[in-house]
């Protein structure tokens, strides 16, 4: 059968539905106000050091770089430089640890998929009375029965 043409709004529709729209608002929020304070780290503590160290003197509102080269102000340029960078490092590393996460739990939805998880388990039972006692219990608290060895839980049948 060949698949249905869905309209704009439809796909429009799904998309909200799965939270994408949800996820990028949050992730534009946070964008601007990372970037509102990769800003004000440059303007105000990169930008007078680097013109600290070149020797030059801070313009009118106190934050400009003075430094030019071959008569062009190149100071606003190497700001956005370092805006770029801090900026682009710090979306690498979230998109990093994003992944890493992605992986994780794949791997865990993998071996689960492929039976490789821990099997269920009952809980550990008195082979006398089958009343459900505590793990590592020596003897029944409710028949007083002594066991051979510390009780155990054992893998959940299936009926």
């Amino acid at each position: 059968m060949a698949e249905e043409k869905k309209s704009l709004v439809e796909e429009f529709k799904e998309f909200i539905d799965k939270g994408n729209a949800m996820d990028m608002a949050v992730g534009v929020t946070v964008g601007g106000a990372f970037t509102a304070i990769v800003t004000a780290l440059t303007t105000d503590i990169i930008n007078p050091l680097i013109t600290l160290l070149t020797g030059g003197v801070a313009g009118e509102d106190g934050v400009a770089i003075p430094l030019t080269i071959a008569g062009f102000n190149v100071g606003s340029f190497i700001s956005a430089i370092i805006n770029f960078l801090l900026i682009a490092l710090v979306v690498f590393l979230l998109v990093k640890a994003i992944n890493k996460m992605k992986e994780a739990g794949s791997s865990v939805l993998k071996k689960e998929e492929e039976g490789e998880a821990e099997p269920e388990m009952d809980p550990p039972t008195c082979p006398f009375c089958l009343e459900e006692v505590k793990e590592g219990a020596t003897r029944c608290p409710h028949c007083a029965g002594a066991f051979d060895e510390p009780a155990a839980p054992t893998p959940k049948v299936e009926e």
